[in-house]
């Protein structure tokens, strides 16, 4: 037990809500007539559309009455639309999602306080349903009296359509462009036809997820009748309901993919069953250049090897199991039996993860972890002529149902077996979609991780996802010489914001419950650049690899970034741009590796980028998780917290981050690019919350005291805490900190656009020590499921004894009912500077022990 552990807050106090509510914007719609004018086209022509589908298809031999998706775009959200759409026959709710930055227009545009237009991008809506030829004339039979009468008698049932008319910006039939082209796949099938000798191609090809069971048959039915009838083979289908995903696994003929490069309006692709193709396999480890397996032998001494249960399990590639570093140190599951087919000289990502989630940085000569890691291979060699093999997702899987089996099988077994690895607590997710970067919609993969997250109470960390791609810096060689460090640091900070939207996060690093972890360009290898390789700068900054928020609904992502390694570059042969370095040379983390030769089982490697980031972290909550156990134990030991570790990990993790210098550096860097009122926002899309010291919440300190509280809130209740206020402090002017950070597992809802289910936060009520807010602007901290705020002031206040802050804590819907009580955590930190004559630890401990050594206690903690 540290000298000063952290403290548990007392049982808190049940409120009653005030607050919690975001703000709304104001915008203007167009007048009644106006409307009328821009929708009659758009109509006309999905009317049109409608009925030449509807001949063709009735033509075919099958003549079905066809269903089609309609895409209805609005400014502003309109209440109780899904209502609506049941209630009229006909129409299927299908979902709904966000969209942010539309443009202003002269017919719908933001206005400020005064009334007066603005250019700030309008928020909307996408709202998908079903329709028939009988739901769609009786929707355009409406939208005619509406049109000729704006105060006409609505149905019951029907009103909110009227909004929907006043608010609408766009309506489109869902189409080829959608399932096809926006998705990306063709790019990945021309590579596939050009490189892969095979005859055919895999593709997912996911289905809208209907809401009645004979529906999802009847769907899967008929594309599995057409992709039969290409001379393909579907190979595998899976539904889960908890994320609203249908998907099927297919292998089409070359020839057949090429007719649907050369012309998209083929049967398949125009089946309105279909959502999105997909390309198989993209579900991968690091890039080429990524990873470096040079031989450099790691000498074997006298260790001690972990016991107990597993809190960490590691989904990734297969390591080398034998390697001296990772012997007796990893629980191995593998079911599928991919190491059958895994030679040990393709063992690169997996090993490296698993190294760096035991060991650390090898150049930091770290302890290992204290007990074992369960690793389940999820990655497999990928055909290609380079060696060692690119390692990806099996491209005969698909990927939702691959981890969701595994992650399934931890927690309850498959098969007729025992649950895998039931004590797991944090899973380790160092691998990324690189076909599916996040744009607005929440994809199946995150969505996945945030149910399982919810379900088994189970920290997943993420990494943020690789971009390599080169960078036009506008400059030449000879001229990026010439400037100074703190020059090319501008220049390039400047250039990858201004092209943020070609780095976006990779899937699933969107996830609302899962911690997304971003790179610093930063290690302890003390190795530098080398020849005409170079690093774009020197100082501790975002990785030049890293990608960028926000997540979704402008929520913070990434949550926080840390050392991802030291990436080089070289300038491009032709043109200003410099690409990331394919030689396999330092520098970057020291990890085990598989050796060159067979046999070496005592080589280490250097590599680098995000997923070494979460690799790390996840390396840092296990540490975090054996302290959380002895402070739990020795103060609050008749309390059953196993619910809560989770929570209380993220909490803490998020709790010990700061933007520190990096976010001082990019705040000067990014002030001429940004609005000042975007700055706040435009730091946290590279940074998230900052870089975490994890040793700061491990234990306290004289001059600082953290506080951890935990319990769990059903929908429209609240908790208070109180923290109590040194006197040391009274009537000093000395600089403070005050730093609070609230985090839970939230329930998803997937087929709604606020997608988080259980929003909760939390307000300050007595605080007078620290007033100014810092760092991440305060409106985006509330948009996810850690709310992570610091608060600083110097102000000489008055306090007496018994004085204290409240922290008060809310819990609402954002969707439908909730169905349980949501279980959350609380850090919360009171500081000055080290060195101070204020003993804030003290009196704090002073004020809370009698209450934490009160023996009988409630539950809700």
């Amino acid at each position: 037990m540290a000298e000063r552990p952290l403290l548990i807050f007392p049982k808190p106090e049940d409120i009653g809500l005030d607050g919690g509510q975001p703000p709304r914007d104001k915008f203007e719609i167009p007048q009644h007539g106006r409307q009328g004018a821009r929708l009659k086209p758009l109509l006309r022509g999905l009317k049109a559309a409608f009925e030449s589908r509807l001949a063709e298809v009735q033509s075919s031999p099958e003549g079905i009455d066809p269903s089609q998706v309609l895409v209805i775009e609005t400014v502003g959200s309109v209440q109780n639309f899904a209502t609506a759409v049941r209630n009229l026959e006909g129409l299927e709710w299908l979902g709904e999602f966000e969209i942010d930055e539309l443009a202003p227009d002269e017919d719908f545009f933001n206005v400020n306080s005064k009334g007066e237009a603005t250019t700030k991008p309008l928020v909307g809506r996408l709202y998908l349903v079903f329709t028939n030829q009988t739901a769609l004339s009786q929707l355009l039979g409406l939208w005619d009296r509406y049109s000729s009468d704006e105060k006409m008698v609505w149905p019951t049932g029907l009103t909110s359509l009227r909004d929907v008319f006043k608010k609408l910006h766009a309506i489109r039939r869902w189409s080829v462009q959608d399932r096809l082209v926006d998705s990306g796949v063709l790019k990945y099938w021309e590579e596939d036809l050009l490189h892969a000798p095979r005859e055919s191609i895999r593709t997912e090809i996911e289905l809208w997820y209907r809401g009645a069971p004979a529906q999802r048959s009847n769907a899967q039915a008929e594309v599995e009748r057409i992709v039969t009838s290409t001379g393909g083979t579907v190979l595998r289908a899976c539904e889960i309901a908890g994320i609203a995903y249908h998907a099927i696994l297919a292998e089409l003929p070359r020839e057949a993919v090429k007719m649907i490069i050369e012309n998209p309006a083929t049967e398949l692709v125009r089946c309105d069953s279909i959502m999105f193709f997909r390309p198989t396999g993209q579900v991968a480890a690091g890039d080429p250049g990524m990873e470096e397996p040079i031989d450099s032998p790691v000498d074997e001494e006298p260790l001690t090897y972990p016991n107990g249960d597993p809190v960490i399990a590691v989904l990734d590639g297969l390591p080398v199991e034998n390697h001296v570093l990772l012997r007796d140190r990893l629980i191995i599951d593998d079911p599928d039996d991919l190491a059958s087919a895994y030679p040990v000289s393709d063992r690169i990502h997996g090993t490296s993860m698993c190294s760096l989630v035991v060991w650390g940085d090898l150049s930091e000569e770290n302890d290992p972890l204290s007990r074992p890691v369960y690793v389940r291979p999820v990655m497999r060699p990928m055909d290609s002529i380079s060696t060692p093999h690119p390692e990806a997702m099996p491209s005969d899987q698909l990927t939702i149902d691959y981890v969701h089996r595994a992650v399934r099988r931890l927690f309850e077994g498959d098969a007729g077996d025992a649950a895998a690895a039931e004590t797991v607590k944090i899973i380790n997710f160092s691998i990324g979609d690189r076909s599916r970067p996040f744009l607005q919609m929440v994809s199946p993969l995150a969505r996945l991780i945030d149910w399982l997250s919810h379900k088994y109470g189970v920290l997943f960390v993420v990494s943020a996802g690789n971009q390599l791609a080169g960078i036009d810096v506008g400059v030449t060689r000879a001229e990026f010489e010439d400037m100074s460090e703190a020059q090319r640091n501008d220049l390039v900070i400047r250039v990858l914001y201004e092209n943020s939207r070609h780095r976006q996060l990779l899937s699933p690093g969107e996830t609302i419950n899962g911690v997304t972890v971003n790179s610093i360009h930063q290690d302890a290898s003390g190795y530098g650049a080398n020849g005409r390789h170079f690093e774009l700068f020197t100082t501790p900054l975002p990785s030049p690899v890293s990608s960028f928020g926000s997540g979704y609904r402008r929520a913070i992502k990434p949550d926080i970034a840390y050392p991802g390694g030291r990436v080089l570059y070289d300038f491009a042969m032709l043109g200003n741009s410099v690409e990331c370095s394919a030689r396999r040379s330092k520098p970057g983390h020291r990890t085990a590796s598989p050796g060159a030769l067979p046999g070496e089982n005592d080589r280490s490697a250097f590599c680098r980028g995000t997923s070494n980031s979460a690799a790390l972290l996840s390396r840092e909550l296990a540490g975090a998780y054996e302290v959380l156990q002895e402070i739990l134990a020795e103060q609050v030991a008749d309390v059953d917290a196993d619910p809560f570790i989770s929570p209380l990990l993220k909490a803490m993790l998020v709790h010990s981050s700061e933007w520190g210098l990096a976010g001082d550096r990019l705040n000067e860097i990014l002030a001429n690019a940004v609005p000042s009122r975007g700055l706040r926002l435009a730091v946290s899309r590279l940074l998230g919350y900052g870089i975490p010291d994890i040793q700061r919440v491990l234990e306290c300190t004289g001059q600082r005291a953290t506080v951890l509280g935990f319990g769990s809130l059903e929908e429209g209740k609240g908790h208070s805490f109180r923290l109590p206020l040194p006197v040391g402090l009274a009537a000093r002017k000395v600089p403070r900190r005050l730093t609070v950070t609230l985090a839970w597992l939230s329930p998803i809802a997937p087929t709604n656009q606020r997608y988080r289910s259980a929003r909760l936060w939390f307000d300050l009520k007595g605080n007078r020590v620290a007033k100014e807010r810092q760092e991440a602007d305060h409106h985006a901290v509330r948009r996810g499921t850690v709310q992570h705020e610091i608060f600083e002031g110097a102000d000489a206040i008055p306090i007496t004894d018994g004085d204290s802050i409240a922290i008060k804590v809310g819990c609402r819907s954002d969707t439908q009912p909730l169905g349980a009580p949501i279980n959350y955590a609380l850090a919360v930190s009171l500081e000055v500077k080290e060195g101070l004559n204020i003993a804030i630890y003290d009196e704090v401990l002073a004020t809370l022990r009698p209450a934490v050594e009160v023996p009988a206690r409630s539950r809700v903690r």
